[in-house]
């Protein structure tokens, strides 16, 4: 395996540590969807407020929005139909949520990749008027919001 260059490196750490894995912070992406089950996934605070659930795989288009501006790829490859924001069963069924995590999850893998592939030169190079460092530094930072807000809503939920 090749070695990964330094700011390369401290991408890869960033999304990781956002999505994943340990870090100071507190909880990532990933563990604030851990052990919900369906009333807890489709509850709303308000009907026209957004679900976990739809939280998520909003999250999974996002990644795969950056994923795709790394690497060029054309629009359309996303497995759910539309963008950006995606309504979910409500009351939500267990293995459609089982699918819809594993695609968060492919997501962030295939963004992951492009990510460690990334020449030190390249992250200074302008992608839709931010630098490529930004922009995965952006997504980092997205998946840490929803955290929050994820993290949020189940306190707010009713016992």
């Amino acid at each position: 395996m090749p070695t990964v260059p330094d700011g390369v490196q401290m991408l890869v750490a960033a999304i990781d540590e956002a999505f994943d894995r340990r870090s100071w912070h507190g909880t990532t992406l990933r563990g604030s969807l851990r052990g919900l089950g369906p009333a807890r996934l489709a509850w709303r605070p308000a009907t026209t407020r957004r679900n976990i659930w739809e939280i998520a795989v909003h999250a999974a288009y996002w990644k795969y929005a950056v994923w795709r501006r790394l690497t060029g790829e054309r629009r359309g490859r996303f497995p759910l139909p539309g963008s950006n924001w995606f309504e979910r069963p409500d009351p939500a069924g267990m293995r459609a949520w089982a699918d819809d995590l594993a695609l968060l999850t492919t997501m962030h893998g295939q963004l992951r990749e492009a990510v460690a592939g990334l020449q030190p030169g390249a992250l200074g190079r302008r992608t839709g008027g931010v630098t490529t460092a930004a922009l995965v530094r952006g997504i980092a930072a997205h998946d840490l919001y929803h955290a929050g807000q994820i993290q949020l809503l189940k306190r707010l939920m009713p016992r």
